[in-house]
This record gives structure tokens, sequence and C-alpha cells, in this order.
């Protein structure tokens, strides 16, 4: 069993992945770390797991883990690596922004690969530190990476995303209490969202000769969890041929699936899934991406990361059933 150790355990994906690795067969939790809630049963925050876990949060780390989770808020990771030391055999996976661009992706000599597995699956199984993907990257690049990979995006990629009330995290703003959120519908960082930066990193790195624009309207939704991404640009085959294309590009691929019919959430959410739909009109190619944004889009991405990382298989503990009705 691997020791696993996690920081950061008080917020949504830290309580998604506390779930996952419970069920996990490979692993051991070996500590949950949160200052605020130090000595407080990890139940008592996260209370679908009453009945699953007796463990307690801690405010000490130990350093000898075989891997370990960074769920801290977005420029936390690197002052929490700054102030704390790991054994070199420990395995980092962060689910911040943090390492993600390749200018900031080296610390103290450690390297940080990133995580799409559907992008780079080889390099992750050699590396040891994993920068895991933004939800909305997540989704949007799944999205393009078939066009990308066959140098086929030729004018400007227009992108509209919803995402759930959880892909805010924990702490309260204006914004997510639920007398603003319920009943309502409004976008937020309009054609500026961080996750651009990740997003136009792959296009480049999958095709060096893209120089048109990803516009991206982030929009909130009046749901708990998901993702539903709906991208359209200038494509000049015809659908069968796209069709054929994504097909082609995702046949290998355990938890990215091309659809038939047109999508909804309930399709995915609960799971590790990605379901693409694809419409042709005219000249324009409609993609629709959708993601569970606390599993595919951060958890359970992550523990698919560890999978690859330590050599089980790339579902395991992975496979979870939609919440259908």
């Amino acid at each position: 069993m691997i020791q696993v150790g996690i920081i950061g355990g008080a917020g949504y994906t830290a309580g998604e992945l506390i779930r996952l690795l419970l069920q996990h067969p490979e692993t051991a939790i070996n500590f949950v770390y949160s200052t605020s809630n130090a000595g407080n049963k990890i139940a008592n925050i996260h209370q679908d797991l009453v009945g699953s876990t007796e463990l307690t949060f801690t405010n000490t780390i130990n350093e000898n883990i075989d891997v370990l989770f960074l769920c801290l808020g977005h420029g936390n990771s690197k002052k929490f690596l700054e102030a704390h030391t790991f054994s070199d055999h420990t395995k980092i996976i962060d689910l911040g922004n943090d390492f993600r661009l390749k200018a900031d992706n080296t610390f103290q000599r450690k390297e940080f690969v990133y995580g799409l597995p559907e992008l780079q699956k080889t390099a992750i199984q050699g590396a040891s530190y994993i920068a895991n993907p933004g939800c909305f990257a997540t989704a949007i690049q799944l999205g393009l990476l078939p066009l990308a990979g066959a140098n086929l995006l030729q004018d400007d990629v227009h992108i509209n995303a919803v995402t759930g009330a959880t892909g805010a995290g924990t702490s309260l703003s204006a914004t997510t209490h639920f007398t603003w959120r319920d009943n309502n519908f409004s976008y937020y960082k309009p054609f500026i969202h961080q996750h651009l930066g990740e997003i136009n990193q792959t296009l480049a790195t999958l095709q060096s000769s893209f120089d048109s624009e990803v516009l991206f309207l982030p929009n909130r939704g009046d749901f708990s969890r998901g993702i539903y991404a709906t991208l359209y640009t200038h494509f000049e085959g015809s659908l069968k041929e796209a069709q054929q294309l994504y097909a082609d590009y995702y046949k290998n691929a355990v938890f990215t699936h091309l659809a038939d019919n047109d999508l909804h959430l309930k399709q995915v959410v609960n799971t590790n899934k990605c379901l693409i739909h694809l419409h042709k009109h005219e000249d324009k190619l409609l993609i629709t991406s959708i993601i569970d944004n606390l599993l595919k889009g951060a958890s359970g991405q992550a523990v698919q990361n560890m999978n690859l990382l330590f050599g089980f298989k790339e579902d395991t503990g992975l496979q979870l059933k939609a919440t259908y009705f």
C-alpha cells in the first residue's frame, strides 16, 4: 500500500480526493493536513464520509510518505513547499495552478509535468511531480486536442463554458451564496480566465502554426457540479471526417469518449469521464465537452495521474457510476 498525504484537507477537491482514496485498493491515507481543523474528525467536515472513516485532521506532516497531494488555493502550493521538505522518493501532485505553465514548472530542481493524461501519458508515467490541470482547461483541451494534433486549427476558437457552484470553492463570496446562485446565471472573467494560459500553451505545443485567438467566456451555472463547454471553430472537412479524427485520437483513452447523441451533465457527474459530441454547421465544427469539475476536472484526474505514476491500471479506484436520476 502506498502512503498518501493530503495538504489543505477541508476543501471540496480534498473531500473528493479522500473519498476516492479510501476506496482505492492500493492506497492508505497517512495524514490529512489542515491547520484550521486540526484534531477535528474529517467526517465532521466532509459529511458524506460519516461511517467511512474515523480519521482526523492534523497540523503535522510525515516527510516520508509515497505521494503528496496539494489541495491548496492557487498560489499557495509553492509557499507550502518552500516551508516544508519531503523525502526524495515522495511524489507530488499539485491540484493548484502554481506549476502548470512551463515558465513556472521547475521548483528547487523539481520539474513538474503537466498532468493531462490524454496529452502526455508517457511523460506522466516517468515523472515524480505533476501539475494537475485546471477544470475548465481539462474540458476545453480535451475538446481541442485532436484538431490541434492534426494541425487543423485554422481560425479563432470560440468557447462558452458553464461551471457548477463547487468550482468556486468553499469560501463564501458575493456570488457563491445560495440566494445569489439559485435561479441565476452570469459570466465572469470574460476572455481573461486564468486557465487560458495552460490551454494556449498546449495548443502552441501541438500546433506551432496556430496564431488565432482562443475566445473563452466562462459562466456560473445554477447547479452544484459539472462543466458544460461548447466550442466552435472553422473546419473544412465533413462531420464524418471529424468524428473519425476524434475517435482515432481517443481510441486508447480510458475516460474520454465520443458520444453519438447530444450531451447533458448527468452523464458525467460523479464520474471521471469526459464525453465529447460533434456537430457540423456549414463551415463550423461545434464541439461539446462535458466533465465533473471536481473529478475529471480535479481530484479524479489527480488519482488518475497517481495511478500512472505508480504503475497501477489507469482506472484503478475510479470505476464510478453517474448519478443519473
